[in-house]
């Protein structure tokens, strides 16, 4: 349907694609992936054809339509999110402009029996019933299911695009590709401006899209979720896998091995035909043999091994300094932005040692009550910090905010302090800033680079109240990688915005939701709030359905006859099931909470003896959810009976 035939491009003499073939069909779902410079972006662009190929082709069927994403755009202002959203259906829009001509000309004529009248007629009639077999009718629907599923309100719709972050105006294009329906989604790092319900959404509307879709994400669990196969980009040649992400990664250590043993045998092969060539060049009786090898050797298909890419970043959060038991209580906290309240009435408090993870849509304020715990000020509540506690805060756009016109080095060496300024140069190399690289100026790194040299910067001082906005932005999966492992290592108090649920992942234990100006706590980690969110929600359809349901027959039926005796006995067992459940709940929650207080000695972690609390608060935590769901049920069906016993 889709292919790449014999594609090369090279730039400064490097080959980035080197006689690259392959296939994309109906329903490939496909994870583009490859080191750092391996060509992805780029690869991306050939498919979309904005950028020209030295040889080969891309090619594609008659009025096959390409949907492309690219990481950054330039954006145009002056429309609403609507008109601007609105703008992805081209074909429509040109033909309701041209029915609008159409009409304008015939409200002049009167020549009602003339051919030119009678033509502008029929041509008005063809257009309309092109406009019908587009499904005109419903494009209002789909517009308004999209950008409410990227996290806009109905509120948004006719806001200028103008007054929206560049984050939020790359939802507008995203939306306006997902409306055009192309036949295949292009996207490079959708996800980047998203936040987990939006990821969510897009997740399942990406599932059931008809096309086909090449993806290039650092969000592993957007690509496990999604793709169907991986295509890798090495030494400008790809790697096909029919497997997502995860697999991937298993099926390409078991084929790098089958090529390094094969490359063995043939630079051994190589080496013995060198020697026969090198010992008897000179002999003339042998002259045949070697002319023999040397033809075979440069007939020799070499094969190439890409080197690992093993300089990753090496480092550890510097131990927690001592504090007191509560590292931060908020009370009341009220927060405004030109008279739109972000916050209300926000209560929270911290505990030393507790890891937790704030979330929520965009817009929401998490960032805003993260800079308040660091100092921001605020127009309503109380912020008290434990006693010694120094807070370590990583801003949602740290990165950016380095000074462009310092080298990495001057970076780190002026907010440095005391004895670690010795330090510095070892410091930089565990953040892969090695050789001619300190004196490199800031505007000139890359943004991943920008990211680890923030990281670095943070590092700088022993904290105890660590707070991360959006740390692994910029990040590759392995850099995140590294850097979960320091901070599940790290034994200080700690608070993450992130909307990567693969990062999140067993690094909090406790995770507050952000929304509508207010937090909700919940007790597990982010697997646990993900599927708690998916229960409520259904069970708020489920029983606005029952509602939707019982009005009509209130109104057609005469309410039924019922048993009084057999309710009242069907109620008084109900209620004994409510007793007995509460009190069973009340236990768990107390068992729970011890469970909570022994998790929390640091000392259980360097012993390794946690496992077997972890397996008992895991079996606690479940059936404290069962017990809750049941007494839940119970109760509905106490207040059901009572109504009708009443």
């Amino acid at each position: 349907m889709f292919g790449l035939n014999q594609a090369s491009l090279s730039f400064a003499d490097r080959p980035l694609l080197d006689e690259v073939s392959f296939i994309i069909n109906k329903q490939d779902k496909i994870g583009l992936v490859g080191k750092n410079g391996a060509g992805k972006t780029t690869l991306l662009k050939c498919l979309a054809k904005l950028q020209a190929l030295d040889k080969g082709e891309v090619s594609y069927p008659q009025d096959f339509k390409i949907g492309y994403l690219p990481q950054d755009m330039d954006f145009e202002g002056g429309r609403t999110v609507w008109e601007e959203t609105k703008t992805a259906f081209l074909e429509i829009n040109e033909i309701q402009s041209r029915i609008e001509n159409i009409n304008n000309e015939i409200v002049g004529r009167d020549d009602y029996e003339s051919e030119q009248y009678l033509s502008l007629l029929d041509q008005l009639s063809e257009l309309n019933e092109k406009l019908i077999h587009l499904d005109i009718d419903s494009i209002d629907a789909k517009m308004e299911q999209i950008l409410i599923g990227l996290g806009f309100s109905p509120s948004d719709f006719e806001r200028l695009t103008d007054e929206f972050s560049g984050g939020w105006r790359m939802r507008i294009e995203l939306a306006k590709i997902l409306l055009e329906d192309a036949d295949l989604l292009l996207l490079d790092e959708p996800t980047n401006h998203l936040d987990i319900e939006s990821i969510q959404w897009l997740e399942g509307f990406l599932k059931n899209y008809a096309g086909a879709l090449v993806l290039i994400s650092h969000d592993r669990t957007f690509l496990d979720e999604l793709t169907n196969r991986t295509i890798e980009i090495s030494l400008g040649k790809i790697h096909d896998y029919k497997a997502p992400y995860t697999k991937y990664l298993q099926l390409r250590v078991e084929r790098r091995e089958q090529t390094l043993a094969a490359y063995e045998n043939q630079q051994k092969e190589i080496k013995q035909t060198e020697d026969f060539i090198n010992r008897f060049r000179a002999k003339a009786t042998k002259a045949v043999q070697v002319q023999s090898r040397i033809k075979h050797l440069n007939k020799i298909d070499r094969i190439e091994i890409e080197e690992e890419d093993t300089a990753f970043m090496r480092f550890s959060f510097p131990p927690a300094p001592h504090s007191g038991k509560v590292i931060l209580e908020l009370n009341g906290i009220k927060k405004s932005y030109d008279d739109k309240l972000i916050l209300d009435n926000v209560n929270l408090s911290l505990e030393r040692g507790e890891k937790v993870s704030f979330v929520g849509k965009n817009g929401e304020g998490k960032s805003t009550l993260s800079r308040i715990i660091n100092g921001e000020k605020f127009e309503d509540g109380e912020v008290k910090h434990g006693y010694q506690v120094k807070i370590g805060y990583f801003a949602q756009n740290q990165a950016e905010i380095l000074n462009p016109n310092k080298t990495v080095f001057q970076v780190i060496d002026d907010a440095a302090k005391g004895e670690i300024r010795t330090k510095i140069r070892s410091l930089l190399g565990s953040f892969l800033f090695q050789g001619d690289d300190v004196d490199k100026k800031v505007k000139v790194l890359s943004g991943g680079e920008r990211a680890r040299l923030a990281m670095c910067k943070l590092l700088l001082e022993p904290v105890n109240l660590l707070i991360l906005d959006e740390p692994t932005n910029h990040l590759d999966i392995k850099s995140k990688e590294i850097l979960k492992d320091s901070l599940k290592a790290y034994d200080g108090t700690m608070i993450v915005i992130s909307h990567d649920r693969d990062f999140l992942k067993g690094l909090t234990e406790k995770v507050y939701e952000f929304k509508d100006k207010n937090v909700k706590e919940y007790l597990g980690g982010i697997e646990y709030f993900l599927s708690k969110k998916e229960h409520d929600d259904f069970r708020s359809w489920e029983l606005e359905k029952k509602v939707q349901e019982k009005q009509p027959k209130q109104k057609e039926e005469t309410k039924p006859t019922v048993n009084l005796y057999e309710k009242r006995k069907e109620y008084k067992k109900v209620k004994n099931k409510v007793k007995k459940l509460e009190a069973d709940i009340e236990k768990l929650e107390k068992d729970l909470e011890t469970l909570n207080t022994s998790l929390k000695d640091p000392s259980l972690y360097e012993n390794g003896d946690n496992k077997e609390l972890i397996v008992k608060w895991e079996k606690t935590n479940k059936e404290l959810s069962q017990l809750m769901g049941e007494w839940e049920s119970c109760i509905k069906i106490a207040e059901e009976i009572e109504s009708v016993l009443n």
